[in-house]
């Protein structure tokens, strides 16, 4: 069954011209792209987006960080889409990657970890409705 989810090239990996080999593993893997935008969020937005984790330590510095420049968001679609992009991305600490993941290949720490994806549906459907209105879905 397919499934949506979100994904974030974020400000480092845009930074580092990094966006089209990522996309190129993203449809390589056989992902569909349903959207695409780059964004720079404010410090508002990136706080909007991340609340969820507001009283967590990491919070000022991950909201900083994702509004430091450009990002680009992305709707991706597959069969169980949401665990597929998180096994491509790889663990959140690049160091504790496999290899052959986008955080191992990309990433520079933990905090600089070149992308984001939804972790559950619910969490997806809350994500791609924070950058996408439903027709901008194709």
């Amino acid at each position: 069954m397919s499934e949506r989810t979100l994904a974030i090239i974020k400000p480092d990996a845009v930074e580092r011209r990094q966006i089209g080999a990522i996309i190129q593993r993203i449809e390589n893997t056989g992902f569909q792209i349903r959207a695409i935008r780059r964004v720079h969020l404010s410090k508002a937005q990136a706080e909007g987006f991340y609340a969820v984790h507001r009283e967590r330590p990491f919070f000022p510095s991950l909201t900083a960080f994702m509004s430091s420049g450009p990002a680009v968001v992305l709707v991706l679609e597959a069969a169980g889409a949401i665990k597929k992009w998180r096994a491509l991305m790889g663990a959140t600490d690049p160091a504790k990657a496999d290899a052959g993941t986008l955080r191992k290949e990309f990433a520079e720490s933990i905090e600089r970890n070149a992308t984001h994806g939804s972790d559950a549906p619910e969490t997806a459907a809350y994500e791609i409705a924070y950058f996408f209105a439903g027709f901008e879905l194709v």
